[in-house]
């Protein structure tokens, strides 16, 4: 029979045959990792998608429903098209892209239409 090691220390298991920790220590060490590289992984995606979302409000205005708008003028602000929160095919086929409260679709011409969400 092969012996099984906790997944931190390496020390043998006994006990239960799905045990995976030698110790309350181990378990705890081990969770602590995963959660803090799931904080790095989600800290670096949320501060792209909120500057993304400074970027729409900053380009729509406080009071304004919808806009369109050259691709350009997103480029030239460093607009990040791959992170959005989420997205759609609307009614006519067009991908339409959120992020919070805001979306966008990009036309052929290179026109992009935003829109607040209320």
């Amino acid at each position: 029979m092969e012996t099984r090691l906790c997944k931190i220390c390496k020390s043998p298991l006994f006990g239960r045959s799905d045990k995976v920790f030698c110790s309350v220590k181990c378990k705890t060490t081990y969770h602590e990792k995963l959660a803090a590289v799931t904080l790095e992984a989600s800290s670096r995606i949320d501060k792209i998608l909120h500057r993304n979302r400074s970027i729409l409000l900053e380009v729509m205005g406080k009071q304004t429903a919808r806009k369109k708008i050259r691709r350009q003028v997103l480029d030239q602000k460093k607009f990040n098209w791959t992170y959005m929160t989420h997205y759609h095919l609307n009614s006519q086929n067009k991908m339409v892209h959120y992020v919070y409260d805001f979306s966008w679709t990009v036309f052929s011409d290179q026109e992009v239409l935003i829109k607040r969400l209320r």
